[in-house]
């Protein structure tokens, strides 16, 4: 069937002649819930636990910094130069190197990093899903290359879900070269539907709400 015939008939089905403009495009259907900040967290840990996601919803900032501490332990981990991450105090942590600013100084320490640690932008309750906007404060590979990330986020930054993430950031790439959704841990089950993690980037992930 040649070209021409098969645009006659898409045309045809949508009941459109040939050069006649396009509609126009319907305003975004964009609708956020009223969801309170508690159940922003709760409906969040669910969905990052459902995915093999590991939670802590921490009362301090102290508790924050005991399960990082732990979790790190003798391992090397590169930090993100986040201002809260800062202000925890997350970067002082024995075993922790932040502060950097030379791309290829923080591609060699990832590809050898056991943790990667980060913040984020936001958080969406409904998915389980962390926002990274690459940033000078959020480059993309401390959460993408070491094989765990642990990300320490203040409960402020939780929205309810990819709508309200678009009220707030309706066009993400005026101001950034990639806005990037981590749900979970990586995992693929391209080979024989056999489920694998760890193989597009961290197999491990550890959320803190503080």
């Amino acid at each position: 069937m040649g070209r021409d015939k098969i645009l006659h008939k898409v045309r045809t089905a949508l009941g459109r002649s040939a050069g006649q403009p396009p509609a126009e495009v319907p305003p975004a259907r964009i609708r956020v819930p009223e969801v309170s900040l508690e159940q922003r967290v709760e409906q969040f840990v669910t969905a990052l636990q459902a995915l093999n996601g590991k939670t802590l919803v921490a009362s301090s900032v102290d508790e924050a910094v005991a399960y990082a501490a732990a979790l790190i332990n003798g391992k090397t981990a590169v930090a993100s130069n986040s201002p809260f991450l800062s202000e925890c105090g997350i970067t002082r942590l024995e075993g922790v190197k932040s502060g950097f600013t030379d791309r290829d100084a923080l591609r060699a320490l990832c590809a050898t990093a056991d943790v990667g640690i980060s913040s984020a932008d936001f958080a969406l309750a409904d998915t389980g899903s962390l926002v990274m906007i690459a940033s000078t404060a959020e480059a993309r590979l401390i959460s993408l290359l070491p094989p765990v990330h642990l990300a320490i986020i203040p409960r402020e930054c939780l929205l309810s879900g990819l709508d309200e993430l678009f009220t707030v950031r309706p066009l993400p790439a005026d101001t950034t070269s990639s806005m990037v959704l981590i749900t979970g841990p990586s995992r693929t089950a391209d080979i024989e539907q056999i489920l694998v993690r760890g193989v597009h980037g961290p197999g491990e992930i550890h959320v803190v709400i503080v």
